[in-house]
């Protein structure tokens, strides 16, 4: 005769298929999702759910059963973040992940679902970067309903799908950012050298104050960097890491152009912008744009984004043979993966010299003999 259940209850319904309900341990009764075809299945449905909570691995059926929209609005909310990552994150949730998740719970997001959003995506001609950022969004905010205990695994299994593919960018030449500088309006000409040939970012050099360049010991400050909202407004942070946070050597070549820059036109005091407009205002992004893409159309160097001139002087830090972790320090980069890439350019580089090299010597040795020296030839 068979032995009382000790764990949960089985019935046989007017069906003819079989029912499964526990106790959890949360005191709430707990029926299968499911009915099964037999007695066997219910049985084998029952004692897994037991061996989950004997290791204190249960997880409530129902904590997963929020809407997604509604999670991922509070995980948005709930974090610290500065206002251009927030306005980011929330971009990307508003006209990317809600349209297809919104209303679906997070514990029926599932790797299919995952898959087809965003093949739909990219065919739909949303870019491939902009599907990146929003699939890493995705998995961060599945990633909390694990902690959590909503789900039990995250359903964001495409391996590299939140990996950036940035195409490559061109590497202003030296006399090319000199010709850029020239073209500017003169206010602007230093800020397109630094950028050139220190390597900083736009909110790093509109950032910049006084007493951030100390032209005594050829050296920048970086401790701040401005950025701008899709509103209009800025916002005055901290650089995106703390290896952001770094002092940048300035090449003596370009100092008396820093020092007549801060005669002419910085503001003063010690705390006075380094850059300012004409009528005294933090110069804007898309005003500069324009200034910019003139001086490009001027001197002929098309395809140019002001960005690309940061590549420029990490480029050329990279070919006076800096270590890794000196690039990594110039740059204000966290990881190295950046500067092994303009390692990597410099190598290059390096090995088109050795060719030309290679060039001279077999032009050097045409009509020489070639046996060694005191070999009969």
């Amino acid at each position: 005769m068979a032995g009382k259940r000790q764990f949960g209850r089985v019935r046989k319904l007017p069906s003819g298929r079989y029912q499964a309900r526990y106790r959890g341990p949360d005191g709430q009764d707990r029926p299968a999702p499911e009915t099964f075809r037999t007695k066997k299945d219910a049985d084998a449905w029952l004692a897994d759910k037991q061996t989950e909570m004997r290791r204190g691995d249960w997880h409530d059926p129902d904590a997963g059963k929020v809407a997604f929209g509604a999670y991922a609005a509070a995980w948005i909310r709930e974090r610290e973040l500065t206002a251009t990552t927030r306005q980011l994150y929330g971009s990307l949730l508003r006209h990317h992940l809600e349209p297809s998740f919104g209303a679906v719970s997070v514990a029926e997001i599932s790797p299919p679902l995952i898959r087809a959003w965003r093949t739909d995506k990219l065919s739909s001609g949303t870019g491939p970067t902009t599907v990146a950022k929003a699939y890493a969004l995705l998995r961060a905010m599945m990633g909390t309903a694990v902690a959590d205990q909503m789900i039990r695994r995250n359903p964001c299994t495409i391996r590299g799908a939140s990996t950036v593919h940035t195409p490559e960018r061109p590497t202003a030449t030296v006399q090319e950012v000199y010709e850029l500088a020239e073209a500017m309006q003169p206010r602007y000409r230093t800020l397109v050298l630094m950028a050139g040939f220190l390597g900083l970012r736009w909110g790093e050099l509109i950032g910049l104050h006084r007493r951030d360049i100390d032209l005594e010991h050829r050296a920048v400050r970086v401790r701040r960097a401005v950025a701008e909202l899709f509103s209009g407004q800025r916002e005055i942070k901290a650089p995106k890491s703390a290896a952001g946070k770094r002092t940048v050597a300035i090449p003596s070549a370009i100092l008396p152009d820093i020092r007549d820059h801060l005669e002419r036109y910085a503001e003063p005091g010690a705390d006075g912008r380094v850059f300012i407009g004409a009528r005294g205002a933090t110069p804007r992004r898309n005003h500069f744009n324009l200034l910019w893409r003139r001086a490009c159309a001027e001197t002929g160097i098309n395809g140019m984004h002001f960005h690309d001139l940061r590549h420029t002087g990490n480029t050329l830090a990279a070919s006076t043979g800096a270590s890794t972790r000196e690039l990594m320090s110039r740059m204000g980069h966290s990881t190295a993966r950046a500067a092994l890439i303009y390692q990597h350019a410099s190598a290059d580089r390096d090995r088109l010299i050795a060719e030309a090299v290679s060039g001279l010597l077999e032009k050097g040795r045409k009509g020489r003999p070639h046996g060694r020296r005191g070999e009969a030839i």
